[in-house]
């Protein structure tokens, strides 16, 4: 059989065992595709059925989180966690607090993670996590209420060896902070299980930043790649949580400029540019009001597209940062035509497929999610290897760690595109690298 035949009957078996999850087998196709040229030249890979074992979770929980709110009512919500493939290490990844969240969506994200953890260079395998809890409108009370329930569960499948959690959408520092003190209550132990903790108590200086900083660590690199930098460039951002506000601190300090930020209601166009105090306002209104992203626009006069997406707004850099999905095909050709020549996505998996493919046709500067914004798993990663040495590193050498392996993930996805004949196409840079480095390790281990 050809290596494309091959890659069709392996997703043909996952289609079927994975009927109704849209976002999931989205995921696996755009892996599967990338890689023909690895299945074309290792028939190793196809003898010990790699693609089949690497697309079905290692194990899969669910259960039911019982709560009670704040009048006494017992709510029920659903937990998962997706433990997907340990060849390179401990299970990593997120925990998702959001009424969307469903199986496809959290296992499209722990397929993503197995390769994004094994680009950053450390020992972490890929899992991920989390209920259809909205922690929105809830009091402190009942999102610990619900998050010592969800703990009482996960707990029995956890550890700082076997699957260490962190936190995603939903999932901030206090629920991280109520998830951790059932997990130590029922454990009796204070290890590293988590990751994202407070600094007082086993966290790591930049996580917070992590995601944001690394996107734009990565897109410099493309940039220099051209023989350019961001002095100057103008880029829009989408969301204004975690990721978009430390990608705008990081683009004011290499001198670009952000003129956008979004929410699930609409979007701000500040041509001014988001500078340091006015990035100080959305932290404020995020972070702890947890108000609405129109208010910046009363504040500070400018447009509010209601509705709307960023991706409209003329720009020379993109960094879509809040969900999948996030940039259509439509919004793909709006970019290009704008003049846009560099997206770097830190969300998961913001772009459909067919956006992803205009990016790609057109041979912009492009880096997918796997890769840009594996910045935040990889400071997780170095935050359990603290917790691990019972030390505490300065900001300073965090960052540069970071930086270096932002760096190195550049290099693998640019290395492997060249070597399979796709130069510059980070895409599929990105997959092969991350697949051949998890099969290997998968090959080496046996049939586990």
């Amino acid at each position: 059989m050809s290596a494309e035949s091959i890659i069709q009957a392996a997703y043909e078996q996952v289609v079927k065992r994975n009927t109704g999850e849209p976002e999931f087998l989205q995921a696996v196709r755009e892996v599967l595709e990338s890689i023909e040229p690895v299945i074309a030249k290792r028939r190793d890979y196809v003898e010990a059925n790699i693609l089949i074992r690497i697309c079905e979770p290692e194990r899969q929980i669910m259960f039911r989180v019982p709560w009670r709110d704040d009048k006494g009512n017992v709510q029920v919500n659903r937990g998962f966690r997706f433990e997907f493939n340990s060849a390179l290490g401990p299970y990593k990844g997120g925990l998702r607090f959001h009424p969307t969240v469903n199986a496809s969506i959290l296992k499209f994200l722990g397929f993503e993670q197995i390769f994004k953890n094994a680009l950053t260079t450390l020992q972490m395998g890929g899992g991920k996590g989390g209920s259809d809890f909205d922690p929105k409108g809830k009091s402190d009370n009942e999102v610990m209420s619900f998050c010592q329930s969800f703990m009482t569960e996960l707990q029995r499948h956890i550890g700082a060896d076997t699957d260490v959690p962190a936190g995603d959408i939903g999932v901030g520092g206090r629920e991280i902070g109520f998830m951790y003190g059932q997990y130590k209550r029922l454990r009796n132990e204070f290890t590293g299980v988590l990751t994202g903790k407070a600094l007082n108590w086993g966290g790591s200086l930049i996580r917070p930043e992590a995601t944001g900083y690394g996107c734009v660590y990565f897109a410099d690199e493309m940039l220099k790649a051209k023989g350019e930098s961001f002095e100057g460039k103008v880029c829009t951002v989408s969301g204004s949580g975690n990721v978009a506000q430390y990608t705008i601190e990081k683009l004011n300090q290499l001198g670009a400029k952000a003129v956008t930020l979004s929410d699930s209601n609409g979007s701000i166009y500040d041509p001014a540019g988001i500078d340091a105090e006015k990035l100080a306002f959305v932290l404020e209104l995020k972070n702890i009001r947890r108000g609405r992203i129109k208010e910046y626009a009363d504040k500070f006069g400018c447009e509010y597209m209601e509705g709307k997406r960023p991706w409209g707004v003329k720009c020379d850099c993109a960094f879509p940062s809040a969900t999948q999905n996030e940039i259509d095909e439509e919004d793909a050709k709006t970019l290009l035509k704008n003049g846009c020549t560099l997206v770097s996505e830190g969300a998961n998996m913001p772009s459909t497929p067919e956006a992803a493919e205009a990016f790609v046709a057109n041979k912009i500067m492009y880096g997918p999610a796997k890769a840009a914004n594996a910045g935040g798993v990889a400071t997780s990663g170095l935050e359990m290897s603290q917790n691990a040495m019972r030390l505490a590193w300065s900001r300073e050498e965090v960052d540069e760690k970071l930086h270096n392996i932002m760096i190195a993930i550049h290099n693998q996805c640019a290395e492997a595109a060249e070597e399979y004949g796709q130069l510059g196409n980070l895409v599929m840079g990105a997959n092969i690298a991350g697949f051949v480095k998890v099969a290997d390790s998968m090959l080496d281990q046996g049939v586990v």
